[in-house]
């Protein structure tokens, strides 16, 4: 019985060192994710209807981004990298909400 108590000890031990390893690695991917977010968000194009690019450094790729004008706003999907462990984020936002947030200028209408 208490080789038995022993072996349950370790091998729910090893799991819970496991499991933590993976949220940590999950977690970084989604933060790199959410750094091609926040470029994407600083540099939308004002001329081009679509954006793609790949956010590399030291060597190591750590996320692509994609952004798309869309009628009302844009979508922009980051794909975030961390060793094998790849997160995906999507989100949607209003051409109002980009004004209101400061990432785009109202156009001014001009009149001749």
């Amino acid at each position: 019985m208490k080789y038995l108590s022993i072996f349950i000890f370790f091998m729910l031990s090893t799991f819970i060192t496991a499991q933590n390893k993976i949220d940590e690695e999950i977690n970084s991917a989604y933060l790199n994710a959410k750094k091609g977010i926040y470029w994407a968000l600083s540099n939308i194009p004002e001329q081009k209807n679509r954006l793609n690019n790949d956010l590399i450094a030291d060597d190591k790729l750590y996320c692509n981004v994609k952004l798309d004008k869309k009628v009302n706003g844009v979508k922009i999907e980051s794909t975030g990298f961390f060793n094998s462990n790849q997160v995906i984020v999507i989100i949607y936002k209003s051409y109002d909400s980009l004004i209101e947030e400061g990432f785009i200028e109202k156009k001014k209408n001009e009149t001749k």
